[in-house]
């Protein structure tokens, strides 16, 4: 098994202070770059890291790892170019799309907390997730595909974040895909289109050292048993 390739090698496996545990003492790592770089840097690059075929044609596209690496490092400088620091959360609210994982893997790179909201739930639900993270981004889509029909995924966030039932939102910007084509309106000063955000980006943007016991991601449960629960994954322990 190969090593994981650590920015800052780590001093110590486990910190263990009941109840606390610290994992990897003093070691910085970036998922993006275990799930991107260190594949190029093994001689992969020109291999087949997705296969994704679209509702409701059957579109295919194919990505290597360099060309996952430059659409991930454009979206990625995109981010940051909007402001996005490391630790603040962005909610990914998408359709089933190669962007997606470029999204969450953009986030990654550039230290930002991903919460990935699924694309079925309500406006109510994206105001709740987005109010409990403070989130300060939501990536979406003009819609999205499923069994035919088009669900209105940037009506639903329009609608979440002008939600009367939720205090002011911490949301800045809205990143939006074109995937359907259909009609939505878009906020002058907070929406931008995706293909805004990456153009002229460049490919090499570096990835972002993050502490062993730094947040990767928040998802949220259902919410069937009470109010939806945020559980953090911690970068080197999904890596």
């Amino acid at each position: 098994a190969k090593a994981m390739p650590w920015i800052t090698p780590y001093t110590k496996v486990l910190d263990w202070s009941p109840p606390n545990a610290h994992w990897f003492v003093g070691g910085k790592i970036n998922a993006s770059a275990v799930c991107l770089d260190a594949h190029i840097a093994a001689g992969r690059g020109d291999e087949r890291a997705m296969v994704w075929v679209g509702e409701p044609t059957g579109e295919r596209r194919e990505l290597t790892y360099r060309e996952l690496h430059a659409e991930v490092c454009r979206c990625a400088a995109g981010l940051k170019k909007l402001g996005i620091k490391p630790g603040e959360v962005v909610s990914i609210y998408m359709p089933m799309t190669p962007e997606l994982v470029i999204a969450m893997l953009a986030c990654a790179r550039i230290g930002a907390v991903h919460s990935v909201i699924f694309g079925g739930f309500s406006s109510e639900a994206i105001a709740d997730r987005n109010q409990d993270a403070s989130a300060v981004a939501v990536i979406t889509a003009d819609g999205g595909w499923r069994r035919g029909a088009k669900l209105p995924l940037k009506q639903n966030v329009d609608e979440a974040l002008s939600s009367p039932s939720h205090p002011p939102t911490t949301v800045k910007h809205v990143i939006v895909l074109k995937r359907t084509g259909q009609d939505v309106a878009m906020k002058p000063g907070r929406d931008i289109w995706w293909h805004d955000l990456v153009a002229g980006m460049p490919t090499d943007t570096p990835p972002e050292p993050m502490d062993s016991e730094a947040p990767l991601f928040i998802l949220y449960t259902s919410g069937s048993t009470g109010k939806p629960k945020g559980i953090k994954h911690t970068t080197a322990g999904y890596c």
